[in-house]
């Protein structure tokens, strides 16, 4: 059957319907208070237009779950678009990745936490922050008017033990609850401000401030009277900084929505007791609903009781949302009382809808404008480099050493000229020898050429380093018949400079880009745009592979560590073992000591004497990031001529 013969014998009845694809991919999911009405509007155009053309280009079938009402169609909705991922709905960012604060008034001595995940334990969680910046601003100004602890429960018992407060304590960021300077009873008040604050209830802070104010004078508790002052006084005084936006003393959630096509921005602005306490912000890119069901499906997914947000009194919308009745109905009955969910047209709230459209159309202005000077580097890119395609994604590779030892590769994506840490990947190097960079670098692009059927390749492949590094890539591309856009980015050669990035006149070295089957390398200037999307990738996939190498580093135990050298077997390790007995005993031997270990070579005795003594240097450098360090060409640097020619040997077999 067709779609609009499917419709027609649909049920006008309340439910949820799945648009699929011929695979049985669910497309997009949609409820209606009339499955064969909302169904055939889309299909036939029942309201006099086709909404979304490339959904129903791709759909070859519809189902459909009928629900006792609206209501529960937005749940079940809700739950279909989690499970289903379809490409045509609005989906807003996963909550994990934005930060929240927890407080368990239940704990004996409750502190703030960072998490990022909302869970029914019942604890209080206040957020979630969408900038970690301002939420650490928050915790420093909360924690100068209700001083609680932050330590873990670790330190906390430590300091017990000792029966001496930290320094937090002398700086009047801590009562000291680990030393029983502070009653169970006046904490506990601490933490109920902290909540009250938290939540923007500033108007019962402030009287519940004075109350006990008063109550500790009128006692002569001149001291408590004291600090509740100055606690009353910060609370005002931070009051005072936020913008108050109505007289009416109202919690509202106002949403703004700024759209151009298929890109939607929307701010949210948390309204507490008249204030602005917060706001969020949602880039979503192509939407291909109206702005009414865009609206509803954004609500549902907002308030999902799996996100743990606080509903308001009142949501506000700059346009009607579909469904607005089933959604006021489900949150009032999750928030047990009436919540308002409405769009006004005109007063004081339309004021406050007209501020959350600015602010969304100014993110939208800016996310566009960035959008198009990725696309005109992007395309600089293509035409001073003569790039066979545009190229949207790239991948970076570079390969970092210790002094010939624990050699180790990496590889970084990025999409539209922002990195796609889905694409990241580090590489043990297993096969090629010591200190060989070359074998190293074609050993990893064998690698990365051997997964193309599972990881396409991306439309630009970045090398750091010089001709020699080139060569290499090139090699392995043509031994596995693959056409493929590469090039590397490497400084000017200065060898009578100290410095990798500076030369020895003054001034920054120039990036030079070498290209298959050019002698000479293409510059760019350093103010192009072209040249800085190259230079964001060449250094994300320097400090990739740095990190990595220094995380394998800090592996405690020695056979974790002598896992990564060449050369050093399960049976060399057992009788470095057995011989010396523990790590102190390797690091500290001499090379003699080393070949005196059966099994152990010279040429092993003199890798791990390298390796440990390159290790001993770099802790004495205090983790110094300067790239003269362990990185052999950790900066991109040319290769000699001599070397080049070694290099563009054919790479051997995959």
């Amino acid at each position: 059957m067709s779609l609009a013969e499917r419709a027609e014998g649909l049920p006008a009845q309340p439910g949820v319907y799945l648009f699929k694809n011929e695979r049985g991919k669910v497309l997009y999911v949609g409820k209606a208070q009339n499955l064969r009405a909302r169904v055939r509007q889309y299909v036939v155009g029942g309201d006099g237009r086709v909404r979304m053309p490339p959904l129903l280009a791709r759909a070859v079938d519809v189902d459909v779950v009928v629900t006792p009402s609206v209501k529960d169609a937005l749940l079940l909705e809700n739950e279909l678009i989690k499970r289903h991922k379809p490409p045509f709905n609005v989906k807003l960012r996963d909550d994990k990745q934005y930060l929240a604060l927890r407080l368990d008034p239940r704990e004996p001595w409750p502190r703030l936490r960072e998490v990022r995940r909302f869970q029914d334990d019942g604890a209080d969680y206040f957020g979630p922050f969408t900038s970690s910046v301002a939420m650490h601003e928050a915790v420093s100004r909360l924690r100068r008017i209700f001083p609680l602890r932050s330590c873990r429960e670790g330190v906390f018992k430590d300091h017990a033990r000792r029966g001496r407060p930290c320094i937090e304590f002398e700086m009047k960021r801590c009562l000291a609850p680990c030393v029983g300077l502070v009653t169970p009873e006046a904490y506990a008040e601490l933490a109920r401000g902290t909540a009250l604050f938290l939540r923007g209830r500033s108007d019962e802070l402030t009287r519940e401030l004075e109350r006990r104010m008063q109550g500790a004078s009128e006692a002569m508790r001149f001291e408590e009277a004291a600090r509740l002052r100055d606690q009353l006084t910060a609370v005002e005084r931070t009051v005072e900084r936020q913008q108050i936006v109505t007289e009416r003393r109202s919690d509202r959630d106002v949403f703004g929505v700024s759209r151009r096509g298929g890109d939607v921005d929307v701010c949210v602005l948390h309204v507490r007791e008249g204030r602005v306490v917060g706001t969020e912000g949602y880039a979503l890119a192509g939407v291909a609903v109206d702005d009414g069901e865009l609206m509803g499906s954004l609500l549902g997914q907002y308030y999902d009781t799996g996100a743990g947000r606080a509903i308001p009194r009142e949501v506000l919308t700059s346009v009607p949302a579909d469904d607005a009745g089933a959604l006021a109905a489900w949150l009032g009955e999750r928030a047990e009382r009436r919540v308002a969910v409405r769009a006004p047209s005109r007063g004081p709230a339309r004021d406050l809808l007209a501020m959350a459209d600015t602010n969304a159309e100014l993110s939208l202005t800016r996310r566009l404008e960035a959008r198009e000077s990725v696309e005109a580097a992007l395309t600089e890119l293509q035409e001073r480099l003569g790039l066979s395609r545009l190229p949207r994604r790239i991948e970076g590779y570079d390969i970092s050493t210790l002094h010939g030892t624990l050699t180790v590769g990496s590889r970084v994506a990025f999409e539209n000229g922002r990195p796609d840490k889905s694409g990241y990947r580090r590489y043990r190097i297993r096969e090629a020898d010591p200190g060989d960079d070359y074998a190293a670098l074609r050993e990893v692009i064998r690698r990365r050429v051997g997964r193309r059927e599972s990881e396409p390749l991306p439309d630009l492949l970045l090398i750091d380093g010089g001709k020699g590094q080139l060569a290499v890539a090139c090699a392995v591309l043509a031994d596995t018949g693959i056409e493929q856009d590469v090039v590397s980015l490497a400084k000017e050669r200065d060898l009578s400079s100290p410095s990798l990035r500076v030369r020895r006149s003054g001034g920054l070295k120039a990036e030079r880009i070498f290209l298959p089957g050019r002698k000479d390398p293409v510059s760019l200037p350093s103010s192009s745009r072209a040249l800085l999307v190259l230079q964001r990738v060449r250094d994300e996939s320097h400090r990739f592979a740095i990190e990595f190498q220094r995380s394998l580093r800090s592996r405690a135990h020695l056979s974790s560590i002598l896992e990564e050298l060449p050369g050093i077997g399960p049976g060399k390790r057992a009788a470095l073992l057995k011989r010396l007995g523990s790590l102190k005993g390797v690091r500290e031997a001499s090379e003699e000591t080393l070949r005196s270990v059966p099994g152990v070579s010279a040429r092993d005795a003199a890798t791990l004497r390298r390796f440990f003594d390159a290790a001993r240097a770099e802790s004495a450098a205090a983790g110094s990031e300067s790239e003269a360090g362990p990185s052999s060409d950790a900066a991109g640097g040319e290769t000699p001529e001599a070397e080049v020619v070694e290099a563009t040997a054919p790479a051997g077999g995959s």
